[in-house]
């Protein structure tokens, strides 16, 4: 174990068993699908988790990628959406999108990407999660996949970060209060 890590939240097979259940889920929930599945990734926290899910969903998908941030520097979220890097399709109306995130903290960001999919003319606009903080929300929003709830701690691991540090770690720890301490 890290030495920055207090305590392992959940292990990697945890981790397996848990993306096993959503992909099993996205696969009976998208069985009749009119149009195509897209897994879009928000960069850089979930595409440890996405890279993983794509490989246990037995339906065709493709894959595609966005750039949003809500935090400045540290581990508060600052509240302002920004979009770093945009999905450019042009079939988007073809599209059934699955948003895959690491984490849901506030919601405000997957709420506002839901919200800024489905103008852009998206078929259809779910998201999924890997961690859920329930304790944390500020906006009205549940995610349609959500891998297990967590308590108001934070972690790394398994592509979480801080600071672009902790992100290969095959598990998901509690993070050291003196590691991320100014």
């Amino acid at each position: 174990m890290n030495k920055d890590i207090l305590k392992v939240l959940i292990g990697e097979e945890e981790i397996e068993a848990i993306v096993s259940d959503i992909a099993s889920r996205i696969d009976r929930d998208y069985a009749d699908l009119n149009g195509k599945l897209v897994l879009v990734a928000i960069l850089k926290g979930s595409v440890v988790f996405m890279g993983d899910l794509m490989k246990k969903v037995t339906l065709p998908v493709e894959i595609d990628f966005m750039k949003v941030s809500s935090y400045g520097s540290g581990t508060k979220s600052t509240g302002n959406i920004n979009i770093h890097l945009d999905l450019q399709r042009h079939d988007i109306d073809q599209c059934n999108i699955l948003i895959v995130e690491d984490i849901i903290d506030s919601g405000k960001t997957l709420s506002h990407l839901v919200h800024y999919l489905k103008l852009k003319g998206a078929k259809s606009v779910k998201t999924c999660t890997l961690l859920d903080k329930p304790s944390r929300r500020e906006v009205d929003f549940e995610a349609d996949y959500v891998g297990c709830q967590i308590p108001d701690e934070f972690v790394v691991g398994y592509g979480l970060d801080f600071d672009e540090k902790y992100r290969a770690l095959p598990y998901i720890g509690i993070l050291k209060p003196e590691a991320y301490a100014n």
